[in-house]
């Protein structure tokens, strides 16, 4: 971490020294007066721009977590900073390799399309605070600034350092990004680039003892000091640490605007090496397991060197709409540093080699009317890929929409699903799956009037997970020989009245076909009742209220922390428990302040049945606080 730290801030003294040569600064603006706020832009990986929001909304409460965005979907662990589990699919991800290990530790982890980048007229910093469990916060500062018109840059981090209520439970991680990008003043080139250190780190403790869940369960004794219920084990940890490199840019060759129409011919290049690094570690082997091949202190690390490089050329027209095409080179290496022997044959310790990717994208608005299409196909390589998509929307005004969109895609199943190896025996194989193939198709209505909703139906072949098979005792690959068809249905709706609003979100969900592979509740619901006014004289916005969420008994998949992955599980429904939040938030100039009674239903239930996993509880009630405070410099 001290190398990346170095490396960025030589890259920073020379790129602010290049920017303030070839640009003057900004131009100084009386003190009184402050620039609107939509001049504080927000660009996102595809050229989106948005702009600081320092509003209060109910939005913001659902965001204000440890991943910063609306987890609906998801069920969180008693710990902050730990895994999910997933009460929702979503398959519309692309790729065309095989994704990384411990996927369970990728909830946090963040991928190039999440990183944004910035244009502010003056400098810009973000603190975002909220307490942990036991001996821990979580912050978020972010700080970005330009120094010319040009140039900007941002550098944040993310850290979070939390004990936990149960045993061997501490979460502890780190994510540091830096972004810039500059572009000439006659817009014509255009380059931004970010450097990104992530490091997840979890004490593993297996879960509950099978001695201990009916204690939790009947809250029997002084349990309720959830340190004196017994874990599986207390001497294992897991890490997940990534370094990335990724950089873009673009020049306009022709460029011709004028006030009826425009034509644009660009051409380009982006480049991006990832480091990637998983690793567990026990002090001794649990029986649970299996058999070990150490006795002691077993450590084994899986690594993925990931380089890709692309050229491509985009038509940017008045009449055609936006065309573009590209050429994709990636060199991979996955694996380990032994091979394994076995009496019944050889386990390999790498998955190395090339592809060459090739892939085109069109868009075209017309008064209402937009299209869009996308696609690529592995043309070269170990691995066969490919992805089509398509989606035509109307917009009858801003506040009214309709978008149906329809997607095939073929890839190959994680690279742990392919080749994997550990210091237990079970855990120890390597595979020749088919590819996964999905079919989606989506119908979106957003409709201030009216709802928000979604159906969003989803077909696959040769699905891959991980399961417990019969008489063993830990999980292995599986593919599905039949097909799985999943369907659901979001619906979001909010009603006001005066001071009062009520926000609906409904979720219908069914696996149709291979529902014994696809455990999913069936229902998901969340009611927040809440107040919101001026107070003070309106110095102050205040909001207050309740949340409900409750889903449906259903079979929860199961957490197994070797892998870092959630498995199969038939055995145990858990699930149908209410959870109830009561929240108090207010917002006094640029700062929005949090208080929150998580879970508060769970201090007046006679027995505890709320399990995120199986032997795997969920939080209890707590009180926790924090804000968000933009300043504006």
């Amino acid at each position: 971490m001290k190398n990346v730290l170095l490396f960025v801030l030589c890259c920073f003294v020379t790129t602010l020294s290049w920017a303030q040569d070839e640009n003057a600064a900004l131009p100084k603006k009386d003190k009184k007066e402050k620039p609107p706020i939509d001049l504080y832009k927000i660009i996102s990986h595809d050229r989106d721009t948005t702009y600081i929001d320092t509003t209060l909304s109910i939005q913001k409460e659902y965001k204000f977590n440890y991943l910063r965005k609306d987890n609906f979907e998801l069920l969180p662990f008693a710990n902050v900073g730990q895994t999910y589990n997933t009460l929702a699919y979503d398959f519309s991800r692309k790729n065309f390799k095989p994704l990384f290990v411990a996927q369970g530790h990728h909830f946090n982890y963040e991928q190039i399309e999440a990183i944004s980048y910035y244009s502010v007229p003056t400098p810009l910093s973000e603190l975002y605070f909220k307490t942990a469990f036991e001996q821990g916060q979580q912050l978020d500062a972010f700080f970005t600034v330009n120094t010319s018109k040009q140039f900007n840059f941002s550098i944040s981090y993310k850290g979070i350092r939390s004990l936990g209520q149960y045993q061997q439970a501490l979460a502890s991680t780190g994510n540091f990004r830096f972004t810039s990008n500059y572009h000439t003043k006659n817009n014509r080139y255009k380059i931004r680039a970010h450097i990104v250190a992530q490091d997840i780190l979890n004490e593993e403790n297996g879960g509950l003892l099978s001695t201990s869940i009916p204690l939790f369960v009947n809250n029997i004794g002084n349990f309720d000091d959830r340190a004196r219920l017994d874990v599986n084990f207390e001497n294992a940890e897991n890490k997940l640490e990534g370094l990335r490199f990724y950089g873009d840019h673009e020049y306009e060759l022709i460029s011709q605007r004028d006030s009826v129409s425009y034509n644009i011919l660009s051409i380009g290049n982006q480049i991006s090496y990832e480091d990637k690094f998983y690793e567990y570690r026990q002090l001794a082997p649990f029986a649970g397991y299996g058999a070990s091949y150490e006795a002691a202190n077993l450590k084994k690390e899986t690594t993925l060197e990931d380089f890709n490089a692309q050229a491509f050329a985009k038509l940017d027209n008045s009449l055609l709409g936006k065309i573009g095409a590209y050429v994709g080179y990636t060199n991979y290496n996955y694996g380990y540093n032994s091979v394994l022997i076995l009496d019944d044959g050889r386990i390999p310790n790498r998955l190395q080699g090339d592809i060459i990717t090739a892939g085109a994208n069109y868009k075209k608005q017309y008064k209402g009317f937009a299209l869009e299409g996308e696609g690529f196909i592995n043309v070269a390589g170990d691995f066969d890929a490919n992805y089509v998509k398509g989606a035509a929307s109307f917009s009858f005004n801003e506040s009214n929409r309709v978008k149906a969109s329809a997607s095939i895609h073929s890839s190959a199943p994680n690279f742990n699903f392919l080749l994997y190896q550990s210091d237990y025996v079970n855990y120890n194989w390597q595979t020749s799956f088919n590819n996964v193939k999905t079919q989606e198709l989506q119908f979106e209505l957003k409709s201030k009037k009216l709802l928000d909703a979604s159906l969003t139906y989803t077909g696959i072949d040769d699905y891959t997970y991980f399961a417990i098979q019969p008489n063993d005792s830990t999980p292995t690959p599986q593919q599905y020989n039949e097909r799985v068809d999943y369907i659901k249905v979001k619906a979001e709706k909010e009603f006001r009245y005066k001071r009062f609003a009520l926000m609906n979100t409904v979720m219908i969900q069914q696996a149709l076909t291979g529902g014994e592979v696809l455990n999913i509740p069936e229902i998901i619901t969340r009611q927040s009742i809440y107040y919101q006014d001026e107070w003070f004289e309106k110095a102050a916005f205040i909001q207050a209220g309740v949340t409900f969420k409750y889903f449906t008994e259903y079979n929860m998949n199961g957490y197994d922390p070797v892998l870092a992955e959630f498995y199969v599980q038939n055995d145990q429904k858990l699930g149908g428990f209410p959870l109830v939040d009561i929240f108090f938030n207010a917002k006094v100039r640029q700062t929005r302040i949090f208080f929150k009674f998580e879970h508060v239903n769970q201090l007046f239930n006679s027995t505890n049945s709320h399990f995120s996993a199986p032997t795997y509880p969920y939080r209890d009630a707590v009180i926790r606080f924090g804000l968000v405070w933009d300043f504006f410099l």
